[in-house]
């Protein structure tokens, strides 16, 4: 070991950077983490995986794109409703 180091430029980190998740603080209603946490021991991992699992449906149901093609799937849908047959 060096007698001396220079920590002039040093940042304070993590010791093993991990890639692709984010630690954050995150406040949940109690009700909410324990319905998480009972099915998440019913499937066999971790609640926490679980969480994001169900954040990253919500996020993906969201992103359909309003193009010309839904629109026109969502007219369909719309008259089939309102049109007696």
């Amino acid at each position: 070991m060096k007698k001396e180091y220079n920590f002039k430029n040093a940042k304070r980190g993590q010791v093993v950077p991990q890639k692709g998740k984010t630690r954050i603080t995150i406040y949940l209603d109690a009700d909410v983490i324990e319905e998480f946490r009972a099915r998440a021991d019913e499937a066999g991992y971790g609640y926490q995986t679980m969480i994001n699992e169900a954040l990253r449906q919500y996020l993906e149901k969201g992103e359909k794109p309003l193009n010309e093609e839904v629109i026109r799937q969502v007219i369909r849908e719309e008259l089939d409703r309102v049109t007696p047959h």
